[in-house]
């Protein structure tokens, strides 16, 4: 699967929700885009995870007052 960024992620993965809705999807192609869509969820939680670890560590250094790098 491709790299994206977050919101790209998370857009394909609504994309697939709506996919997901129609009643006339075959089975098998249901559980391919079910499972893409997981995956797809995932990573962007590892992304967001990230970008939270990303933001405390640069709190945290403001806290005991150690200079941040831009």
């Amino acid at each position: 699967m491709e790299k994206y960024d977050f919101e790209t992620k998370v857009e394909a993965a609504k994309k697939i929700m709506e996919k997901l809705m129609d009643p006339e999807i075959p089975l098998e192609e249901s559980v391919k885009l079910y499972k893409e869509g997981m995956a797809l969820l995932k990573e962007a939680g590892e992304i967001l995870e990230k970008a939270k670890l990303e933001v405390e560590t640069i709190e945290k250094e403001e806290i005991d007052g150690e200079e941040v790098p831009v």
